[in-house]
């Protein structure tokens, strides 16, 4: 039987392939690419650019400003969607495909789902080297783009047209699969972009991906079960897993039948309610002192979609309990078993849903539930003493998140990097699962921006606010002319410490001088000026500079219905962090020194290392 086809160029198929991906959300049939960033350049106008010109009625494309900022702001498109809808990234070779590596460690970190389509070199090589062309004279194989294959999931170079379908089909297995889910890297060469082949008229028939729930195993499950059922002072540490899995009421439901205090990891706060009362907020180096004095204590900790990094653990110094279990509710056996866990690879919300079923009959200790109410109360009046309002001519960062939360209640909160994360993982209330969205993986300087539009695009309702310094500003900016073109309204706290405070405080609790962080300890003739709020509104922003933290609420409200997108910036102290709560982090600290304050640090280093528990 004769095989119907279509006469397509490579790009032509890459891009008909892309409208024809979907997914159920909410009921409802939508397409799984939320869209196209592009930059194009002489490795991709041609044939990509060409072919999305074709479908750009069904497949939206968005010019961004810079490659690595447009791979962000794809990136915040699929975590905000919960990995159900993601992006697709395409750029021309050399410099501006180099610019999304950072991008694709990002989402290879986070487990987030990202395709990249880089320019190539040709396959021909007749007109090597060609512009931008890295050459390897030991390799003839290798360009530029194999720099993607460390931080990509799946790595493949094209280098024939009809290739394309088996690597466009694998990549789709990747990006929805909820154990391999990460960044997708098709490396596109020009020359073939443009080269036609008969393609089969089934490869463009439309798919439905949908949730692939892995159930647990019978053996792992019972050693999980029995476990939780001798526990007395069991918790959860909730990661990003349980809101990709969309487990947060079944996390909820749980947590109240069985009475087990829950601990939010960065990329899982949000999975209850601020003011749950089994909500124990931050946990680990960030942590609130009711969730990290509990875990000190915990004999089982129930770690559901965690990757368990060393913020989580206090650098596996936080645990105490001699006896301690750890069970790894994970997709990813890899993440399941670490540290000796009992792994119990399965969906998050179908493993909790069983564990709910099997459990039946047992309740943690009551005494112990009663003293996570207890602690949570602790922990909440010295957060509201840390972020209450002030007169301070230069608020800590506490402070104006205090404002920000006061100002804007039901904001979805956007931020990545510095000093920021860690105060904000302690104090803000998060409401609803996804409205605190923090890009902690990578900890990606530059991503707060780009990736608040990203979130944006995906939840365009929502009241989006980015939180960042001016170190990570000065780094990505130049999104805010990408939100404002497409009408993207985000409003961007900008909190100016003259410099890279919080690496500074870490420089000085090392025993560091204060050096080269920020700005005034800087080898410089002249300090510079920079005029923030200036600067962003010379992008089109509106945009002022506040004085005081009640000038900044003032702002923050006045601006809440406007549909622009907005900058206000304020002066803040680069050397207040939130004392309370908090957890030891190990950052090696040097042997040898002639300065006292390292030396000192290094003993107080040495004791620290023995709370260490090793593997």
């Amino acid at each position: 039987m004769s095989q119907q086809t279509v006469r397509l160029t490579m790009a032509q198929a890459v891009a008909r392939f892309l409208t024809k991906q979907m997914t159920v959300v909410d009921g409802e049939t939508v397409p799984i690419f939320g869209g196209v960033f592009a930059i194009f350049g002489h490795g991709n106008v041609a044939g990509i650019g060409e072919a999305l010109y074709g479908v750009r009625d069904t497949l939206p494309t968005y010019r961004g400003q810079n490659e690595q900022g447009m791979a962000h702001a794809a990136i915040g498109f699929a975590k905000a969607s919960f990995r159900r809808r993601f992006m697709a990234v395409t750029s021309s070779i050399g410099p501006g495909a180099l610019n999304m590596v950072t991008a694709a460690a990002l989402a290879h970190v986070n487990r987030l789902p990202l395709l990249l389509l880089p320019g190539d070199v040709f396959a021909n090589r007749l007109p090597d080297p060609v512009l931008q062309q890295v050459e390897n004279w030991g390799d003839g194989t290798t360009s530029a783009n194999d720099c993607f294959r460390p931080v990509s999931r799946y790595f493949d170079r094209i280098t024939r047209p009809e290739q394309i379908i088996p690597a466009l089909r694998r990549a789709m297995q990747v990006l929805t699969d909820p154990a391999e889910c990460g960044p997708v890297t098709l490396s596109l060469c020009q020359d073939v972009q443009a080269e036609a082949y008969d393609y089969p008229e089934s490869f463009f028939a439309e798919k439905i991906w949908t949730i692939r729930r892995i159930m647990p195993d019978g053996d792992e499950f019972a050693q999980a079960a029995t476990a939780l059922l001798h526990a007395k002072k069991p918790v959860i540490i909730s990661g990003g897993g349980t809101l990709y899995s969309l487990a947060t009421d079944t996390l909820r439901n749980f947590a109240e039948r069985y009475g087990v205090p829950v601990m939010e990891t960065q990329s899982g706060k949000s999975s209850l309610p601020h003011d749950h009362p089994l909500n124990m907020g931050s946990v680990g180096v960030t942590g609130s002192s009711a969730s990290n004095k509990l875990a000190e204590e915990a004999d089982v900790v129930l770690a559901v979609g965690t990757r368990l990094q060393d913020f989580t653990t206090g650098s596996w110094a936080l645990f105490k309990n001699p006896d301690l279990k750890i069970i790894g509710l994970n997709v990813q056996p890899f993440d399941a078993q670490k540290h000796a866990a009992l792994p119990l690879v399965a969906d998050a919300r179908a493993g909790l849903e069983a564990l709910n079923a099997a459990l039946t009959g047992w309740q943690a200790d009551p005494e112990w539930t009663d003293r996570a109410h207890a602690e949570k109360d602790e922990w909440l009046t010295a957060a509201d003493a840390v972020t209450a309002v002030t007169n301070a001519e230069l608020p800590s960062d506490a402070q104006v998140i205090g404002a920000v939360q006061r100002a804007r209640p039901g904001a979805t909160l956007v931020c990545a990097s510095g000093g920021l994360p860690g105060e904000l993982h302690k104090l803000w209330k998060a409401e609803g699962p996804g409205s605190y969205h923090m890009e902690y993986g990578f900890s990606t300087m530059g991503y707060e921006i780009a990736g608040g539009l990203g979130v944006k695009l995906a939840r365009p309702k929502d009241d989006v606010v980015v939180m960042l310094g001016d170190g990570s500003y000065m780094m990505l900016n130049s999104e805010i002319v990408s939100a404002i073109m497409l009408g993207a309204k985000l409003t961007i706290v900008l909190l100016d410490n003259a410099g890279f405070g919080c690496i500074n405080r870490l420089q000085m609790a090392t025993g560091g001088a204060n050096f080269n962080n920020l700005l005034k300890d800087t080898r410089h003739t002249t300090l510079p000026n920079i005029d923030f709020a200036a600067h962003a509104a010379a992008m089109g922003a509106v945009s002022r500079k506040v004085a005081s933290i009640s000038e900044l609420e003032a702002a923050l409200q006045e601006t809440e219905t406007s549909t622009q997108t907005t900058v206000i910036v304020i002066d803040t102290d680069p050397l207040i962090a939130t004392e309370a709560g908090g957890h030891w982090w190990d950052v090696a600290v040097p042997e040898v020194s002639d300065r006292p304050q390292v030396n000192a640090a290094r003993e107080a280093y040495v004791v620290a290392l023995k709370a260490q528990q090793v593997g």
